[in-house]
């Protein structure tokens, strides 16, 4: 427990002898505004473990503008640390349990990916199935396609996909973003940074490129599908049913 500087703790035991309680609370009100006034950025860490140690203790993703207000540095800044920690985690990538995950301009702390497995036993996940090839279709055309409608990915599918979408919405892997420009105003899904940690992935950068001859994300499921693993919500195996709801 910290202890009142000398002079402090001084003034505190002539404030009780003279004044009793009334005396003490004022002092430790006025004594609490003083401190919070004198409260500084400490600068003996390194840009990035300050920005690690915000990101740790962050409730989720956050801006790089939230960052530089907290740090009270310019935004360039703040992207020069962040790099800095990133390369640091893919150059020590055996000897770090944590990756720098960037979603749509916001940045978080995730597990390495690697880590999965060990995770999966320690939280008692080890029962947890894969997800559907409907589910792994209608993922790996959003997350190449986003923001995507669901009649664009009922048109690639070829089936309805509501409850594939539902199915996805109701396990965090994506979420709705807003409403097209076009007939009836569908709504437009994302990933989200759960899709991303499920993967492994650090970013959407990090997908494995598609064939350049077609438009079509018909074959990555198959490698998604060995990479996530997510509870299964229905009563039976949906593995071989396309359109299904996973």
């Amino acid at each position: 427990m910290n202890r009142l500087p000398n002079s402090a703790e001084a003034v505190f035991r002539i404030k009780f002898l003279s004044g009793g309680w009334d005396g003490i609370i004022s002092f430790c009100s006025k004594f609490y505004h003083s401190m919070g006034n004198n409260i500084h950025i400490s600068t003996d860490l390194n840009l990035s473990a300050r920005i690690e140690a915000l990101l740790f203790v962050a409730s989720g993703a956050i801006s790089i503008a939230q960052l530089a207000a907290a740090l009270e540095l310019p935004a360039g800044e703040i992207e020069t640390g962040l790099s800095d920690l990133e390369n640091d985690y893919l150059n020590h990538r055996l000897d770090r349990g944590l990756r720098l995950q960037r979603h749509q301009g916001r940045v978080q702390l995730t597990t390495a990916g690697e880590a999965a497995g060990v995770i999966e036993r320690f939280l008692g996940l080890e029962s947890a199935s894969r997800l559907s090839r409907a589910a792994l279709e209608a993922l790996a055309i959003i997350a190449y396609k986003e923001p995507a409608t669901r009649p664009y990915i009922d048109s690639i599918r070829g089936v309805n996909s509501d409850g594939v979408l539902k199915s996805l919405l109701s396990k965090g892997l994506i979420q709705e973003v807003g409403r097209a420009e076009s007939p009836g105003r569908p709504i437009l899904y994302s990933t989200t940074p759960d899709f991303l940690q499920h993967f492994g992935l650090s970013s959407l950068t990090e997908l494995p490129p598609l064939d350049p001859e077609t438009s079509e994300p018909d074959e990555i499921h198959e490698d998604m599908g060995d990479n996530i693993h997510m509870p299964d919500d229905s009563p039976q195996n949906n593995s071989g049913n396309i359109g299904g709801s996973s």
